[in-house]
Formats: structure tokens, sequence, C-alpha cells
């Protein structure tokens, strides 16, 4: 697969590419692929037929179906990927396609690859581009920030292809990209799948400061912000409340870890109620490790260097970058989605990495919806757990590492 195949259709380097990518790191199963046909509508509906190498902006590329089909055939990608695992993964598949090899010492998952350029969001993601690629995220706030970093910072006369399963579409995302461009239409649906196109590029200088956003929780009295991707967005979640209620029950600790972070709300309720802890706070989201970030620091609890008292935020697939036994203490409420699937295998992950960087006798916090039924998890992959507190929906336990 590897170098530049001239005239070839990046919908054929498609087909090429995709039945040797996997989703790995991140959860695999039989009913969970790593592309599908909304990656080839996108790639078929770019225009880029017959084109000579040209650059070309990828938002949202799940496993890199979009990134490298088109760096296969000699397009140069920049790139932006939320989830850490995504990332990896991409990484993982350019290798296995031949575009990409590991170098010495170097971790396969960290790999460069030739033609493709990872970016946060932000202006130097999409600076002067003519051509965006995305896969439609669900969140319609994910949408806006994308839609306004486009607007602001793209040439004038971008492109932007999104496309997405019609199933997870809604018309409601026309009305957000129609607010950052002034043209807006959409394709017919093919295979099931369907592409948006905007033009036209619309920006004012409230579009530019709008994110992160922040409000005031009425009831914690914490300052939440958040980026558009991040889940839940300025608002605390129930499950989230409910963990909260007991604060005054978790106790102290030299190090604490919010796994799996969001916003950082947990990361900084702990932090203000135990001002001598060093809490780290650690999502494989980029969304949520920035918006955790901005919270931290609006309530004033930002540590001012990494292991010091305060809340330190990184980005890291479940807790890959912590050493065993480094903590006393993990609190976390556990996904239940990857992407846009529901699955029951990310928690018993979560609780595994938790338990190998607890110390013996430390303890993982843990708000579950109380129909999962984690417990029996619980106890395998950690160690003794009691009830700490129980409402209609949602359970929160204590777990003993052993």
């Amino acid at each position: 697969m590897s170098g530049v195949e001239p005239g070839v259709h990046p919908a054929e380097a498609f087909d090429a590419v995709a039945p040797r990518l996997r989703r790995r790191p991140d959860v695999e199963a039989h009913d969970l692929v790593a592309a599908d046909a909304s990656d080839r509508l996108i790639l078929a509906s770019a225009g880029l037929d017959g084109e000579p190498p040209t650059e070309v902006v990828v938002i949202g590329d799940r496993y890199g179906a979009l990134a490298l089909s088109l760096a296969s055939i000699g397009h140069p990608v920049r790139t932006h990927q939320d989830p850490l695992t995504g990332e990896r993964a991409a990484r993982l598949n350019a290798i296995e396609i031949g575009l990409s090899e590991a170098a010495p010492g170097t971790a396969p998952d960290a790999a460069s690859v030739p033609g493709v350029r990872w970016h946060e969001l932000g202006a130097d993601l999409v600076s002067g581009a003519r051509l965006v690629l995305l896969q439609l995220p669900r969140s319609l706030d994910a949408l806006g920030e994308i839609a306004d970093t486009i607007a602001q910072h793209a040439h004038p006369d971008v492109r932007v292809v999104a496309g997405g399963r019609v199933k997870h579409m809604t018309p409601a995302m026309n009305d957000v990209l129609a607010r950052r461009f002034e043209t807006v239409t959409a394709d017919r649906g093919v295979g099931k799948s369907r592409v948006l196109r905007a033009s036209g590029a619309l920006c004012s200088a409230e579009d530019a400061s709008a994110w992160p956003r922040s409000r005031r929780d009425a009831d914690t009295g914490l300052v939440v912000c958040a980026h558009g991707a991040a889940f839940a967005g300025t608002s605390v979640d129930i499950g989230t409340r409910l963990l909260l209620s007991v604060l005054d029950q978790i106790p102290a600790a030299g190090t604490a870890i919010d796994l799996g972070c969001g916003t950082g709300v947990i990361a900084t309720s702990y932090a203000l109620a135990n001002p001598g802890a060093a809490v780290i706070a650690s999502d494989q989201s980029a969304a949520a490790v920035a918006s955790a970030r901005a919270t931290a620091e609006a309530n004033g609890v930002a540590a001012s260097s990494p292991g010091g008292p305060g809340a330190t935020v990184v980005r890291d697939d479940a807790l890959g970058a912590q050493a065993d036994s480094s903590a006393d203490l993990v609190l976390l409420n556990p996904p239940f989605h990857s992407g846009a699937a529901v699955t029951d295998e990310i928690a018993p992950r979560l609780f595994a990495d938790a338990s190998r960087v607890l110390r013996p006798g430390g303890e993982l916090w843990c708000v579950w919806n109380s129909h999962l039924r984690y417990r029996p998890h619980l106890e395998r992959l950690v160690g003794p757990t009691r009830q700490a507190a129980r409402n209609a929906k949602f359970t929160v336990t204590a777990s003993t590492r052993r």
C-alpha cells in the first residue's frame, strides 16, 4: 500500500485499505467495525477524482479510514481525532497497510505516518484549508465547535463534506452548519449513509470566543467549562451528582485519580475538598482534557506543577501512563459508549486498570447505572466492594484493592 498510486480514486483506495483496518486499542467485537459505508461515501463525494495531490483536512476519522486512504494515494492530510484510542488505532493501521513502520524504540501506536499530521482542534488544523472531510459527530455542540473552527480559520472558499450513517443524522445538523455557512445541502442517501455539503464560511466575533463554554452549577457551586465534544457539556450529569453527594465519605488521599474525567467536575470537587491532595484527571478525549483543564483553572484548583497539590489533567488511554501501585484513590463514572455503539466491555477494562494503579488497601469509588450490575466485576477485578449510595437509577460503590 505504501507510495503514491496515480489515478486511484480515494474511494478505490478505501476499498483496498478498509478490510485491513482494526479498532484496537479500542474495544473490538464482531459487531463493532473500524470503517463503514459512510467513510467510503465521504471519500467518493470529496471531488478528488483525478486530482493531483491536494492537502485535505480530516476531522472525526474514527480509526484512520479517511486519512489513510487519502495518504496512501499521495494526498497530504491534516487530521484531528478526539479519542486517543482512535489516533493510536490509525497509527497501528498505517503499519498494517504498509504506509508506515514503527521506529526502533518507539511504540507502534506512536509511529509517525508519512503524509499525515495530527493536530488539536484549532487554527493549526484548518488554517487555509480548502477541503475538509468530516465524520459527523452525534453531539450538536461538537459539530458546532468544529464548524466554528472551520469558518474562522479555513480558506473563505473552503468546502466541507460531512457524512455519517443516516440513523445517526438529524435535520438539526443542517441547522448547525447553516449558522456557520452560507450554503448547506444534503445529498441523497447511499447505502444507509448520507453526505452534507457546506460552503461559504460565515464567522462572527461571538463565534470566535464561544469555546469552551462555561456555566456555574447552582447545586455544586462549580464553574463547569466544556468544549463541544465533552460529555454532558456544562451540565453535571446525574450519576456524577450522586457520587458527589457522598464526597464527605470518600477518604483523603495523597494521590487521587479521576479516571474518565470528562469536564473535570469530580476531580475539581475532590481537589477543593482535599487541598493537600495531588489529583490526576485523566481522559482519552481531547475535548474532555481541554474542558477539565479549564474547569480546574476556573475553580482555582489547577496544579502549579505535576505531582503537586491540585488537579493535573492528562490525555491517556485508561491509566496507561500511570505506574503500578501509584495511587491511593481512583474515582470513576465509567462510560458505556464506544463512539455510537453501546457496549458493556469498557467499564471492566477501566476497573482492571484502576486495580493495577491502586496501592494495596487503596479504594476505587465508582458510580454506575444499577441495571448494569457491575458489582461482581468490581469484586473480581479490584476487591471487596460495598454500596455507599443508591437511587432509582445509579449505584455508588467503594472497592478496596486487595
